[in-house]
Parts: C-alpha cells; structure tokens; sequence
C-alpha cells in the first residue's frame, strides 16, 4: 500500500497535495509501465501457446500447465487493459481540470489589470469630458459655418428687389429687340388700283342673246 501511495505522490496526513501538472505526469508514467507489461504479458502468452501446442501429443502434462499459464496471462493483461482505461479517464479528467483552472487563473489575472487601469477613473469625470468634447464639437463646428459663409462686407440687398429689376431690364432689352425687328423688315404695299371684278352672269346672257341676233341677222 505504501508503494502505492508513493507512486502517486501519496504520504502522510500532512504531506503536500500534488499540482494537476504533478498528478498527470504520474499517471503517463503508470502508462507506460503497464503498456510494458501488456508487451511483456502477450510474449508471454504467445510463448505459453507454442509450447502447449509443441507438446500436446508428446507430454500433456506440460502442455496443460502452458494453458494454465497463458489463462493466467491473460487474465493479467485483461486487468490491466482496465486499468489502463481508467487511467486514461483520470487523466484526461485532470488535464481538462488543469485546462481550467488555468483559463480561469488567466481570467483573474485579467480582471485585476482592468480593474487596475479603471482604478483611477471616475465616472462623473468621464462624463464631465465627453460633455466638454461634445461642446468643444459643437464650437468648432460653428466656427467652421461662420467661416464658409459668404460675406458682403456689411452690404446687404434685398433679393426680391433685385430679381425685380432683373426681371425690368429683361423686358427692356426685349422691348429693345422688337422695335429693331420692325425697323428692318419690309413689307409688301397695299395696291391702290382695285382688282377687275367677276362679270355678273346675268351680263354675260345678255351678251350672248345680242351675238345670236347679229348672227341671225348676217345670214339673212
């Protein structure tokens, strides 16, 4: 029992409690002890079986106590196939503990620094700052409307006045326009003679009435 607790660090009621880091070695070490011993117990068992088969026709008495010893073996190495697997468990258990504890270690280490670079700040000041950024902004942006804004030099001019005289000295130069267009254009006269007016039709049959008397009158 002693050798047991020593394997694992195990002492006194006193003694120290290993670290994860400690525990996990330990257990990769029983590892490979027992990994050895499987390789030692399945030569073993191999050597066992060959010679229960060597002598099975030729001394049965030493081929039974090979079989014997290969059940044995066997047994062994199924037992530690177990422990292996709980061993396994236990450390992966442990370095995932460890994995922990570290992160969580981490995080503590963290949280002391910030709280460290916040120690000497107050929140009402940092209120009072952003107020006087937020103001200072505010200023700036003024001036920079101040400054884009066109100036007279103190003349200042109603617009509705001026688009009205515009809009006069527009309907002078149109005005102006007109007048020039006239000037220059030529138009054709009115005739003073009247034009020949369309004989009455009822001249025009007494005419003809008169040229068929004549004619009549010729032939005769």
């Amino acid at each position: 029992m002693s050798g047991f607790l020593k394997l694992f660090g195990g002492g006194g009621k006193g003694g120290k409690s290993p670290t994860p880091q400690e525990a996990i070695q330990k257990l990769r070490e029983t590892e490979e002890m027992l990994a050895k011993k499987q390789d030692f117990l399945e030569k073993k068992i191999d050597h066992e079986l060959m010679t229960a088969k060597k002598n099975g026709t030729k001394n049965k008495r030493a081929a039974l106590q090979a079989l014997k010893r290969k059940k044995r073996y066997e047994k062994q190495l199924a037992q530690i196939d177990g422990t292996l697997s709980t061993i396994e468990f236990q450390r992966e258990a442990l370095e995932n503990a460890n994995t922990n504890t570290e992160v969580l270690k981490n995080m503590g280490y963290a949280a002391k620094a910030m709280k460290a670079a916040h120690e000497n700040m107050d929140i009402d000041k940092v209120d009072d700052l952003m107020a006087d950024i937020t103001e200072q902004q505010e200023v700036a942006q003024e001036i920079s409307d101040v400054i884009s804004r066109p100036i007279g030099f103190g003349e200042d001019y109603d617009e509705d006045e001026l688009m009205a005289e515009l809009e006069e000295l527009e309907q002078e130069e149109l005005d102006k326009n007109l007048l020039e267009i006239e000037g220059t254009e030529d138009l054709p006269s009115v005739p003073s003679t009247s034009l020949p007016s369309r004989p009455a039709k009822k001249k025009v049959e007494e005419d003809e009435d008169d040229m068929a008397d004549l004619e009549a009158w010729a032939a005769n």
